[in-house]
């Protein structure tokens, strides 16, 4: 499936949920948010939301500092 994720066109064909996307790229669920098709998506959803087809994800981690 062809998914649009921070801008940038890309084919996952093992992809199912957010979830299984956030697991892909190593990302920890706890530090970013995620929206699919400029919906926010809870946390607690991300291993229930499907992706489709042409979904378009933004995942934004947050980055502490000082």
């Amino acid at each position: 499936m062809r998914l649009e994720i921070n801008g940038k066109s890309e084919q996952h064909d093992s992809l199912r949920t957010v979830g299984d996307l956030l697991r892909r790229y190593d990302v920890p669920p706890i530090r970013v948010a995620v929206e699919v098709n400029r919906e926010l998506v809870a946390r607690a959803e991300f291993d229930q939301t499907s992706l489709h087809e042409g979904d378009a994800v933004e995942i934004v981690t947050f980055v502490g500092g000082g």
